[in-house]
C-alpha cells in the first residue's frame, strides 16, 4: 500500500500521458488466472490502441507494434505498464513475485503448472520466468522455471528476483512485441 502511495504521482502522470496520446481508458483490465486456477481482473496502463485484440497475449501478436502508442512503447520498455498491478497485490490476487499470471486461453502452460504445483501460488508482478528470458522462453520452460520456483519460495529467493529483475528492464531482456518462435 505504501509503495502504491509513493508511486500514486508517477502513475497520474502516466495517465495523463496516455490520454493525451490516444482514444480510449486509461487502464487496460484483461481477465488473468490465479492462484488455484481462479480468474481475477488484471490492471495495465494502457499501451497498445483500444482496437487492439484484448483476449490474447502480445506474444501471439503477428506484429503488436501496429496497435502500440508512442506512451506505450516507453511504458512497454520500462515495464511502467504494470505499476497498476500494485491495486491487484493490496486486493490479494497477485503478489510481487510468483508465477505471472495468464490469459485462460494459454491452457497449455496452465495445465503444466498445475502438474507442477505452481498453480497454488499468487502471481506475480514478476518471477523466475521473467528474469530467466521472459518473452524468449517456450511454454514449457516457463512452467518448469514456475515449478522451480514454486518448490523453493524464500526471502532470499525472492529479493534475488526482484533484483534480477531491474537489471533485467533496465537492459530491456527478453521483451518483444509480437510472436517469437520459441513455442
Amino acid at each position: 500500500m505504501l509503495l502504491l502511495i509513493c508511486l500514486l504521482p508517477l502513475m497520474l502522470v502516466l495517465a495523463i500521458w496516455i490520454k493525451l496520446d490516444s482514444k480510449g481508458p486509461v487502464l487496460f483490465k484483461q481477465e488473468r488466472v490465479g492462484r488455484n486456477g481462479k480468474r481475477f481482473t488484471i490492471y495495465k496502463f494502457r499501451s497498445m490502441s483500444d482496437d487492439a485484440p484484448h483476449q490474447m497475449a502480445t506474444s501471439e501478436f503477428d506484429t503488436a507494434l501496429g496497435y502500440i502508442t508512442r506512451s506505450g512503447q516507453l511504458m512497454r520498455k520500462t515495464s511502467l505498464d504494470e505499476l497498476p498491478q500494485l491495486v491487484n497485490v493490496v486486493k490479494g490476487e497477485m503478489s510481487f513475485i510468483g508465477p505471472r499470471p495468464l490469459i485462460p486461453k494459454e491452457k497449455n502452460v496452465l495445465r503444466l503448472r498445475h502438474a507442477n504445483g505452481a498453480e497454488s501460488l499468487a502471481p506475480g508482478i514478476t518471477g523466475l520466468a521473467q528474469v530467466r528470458g521472459r518473452d524468449e522462453v517456450t511454454d514449457t520452460q516457463k512452467a518448469n522455471y514456475d515449478g522451480e520456483y514454486a518448490s523453493n519460495v524464500t526471502l532470499r529467493g525472492d529479493l534475488l528476483i526482484l533484483v534480477e529483475t531491474v537489471l533485467a528492464v533496465l537492459a530491456r531482456r527478453g521483451v518483444h512485441d509480437g510472436k517469437v518462435n520459441n513455442k
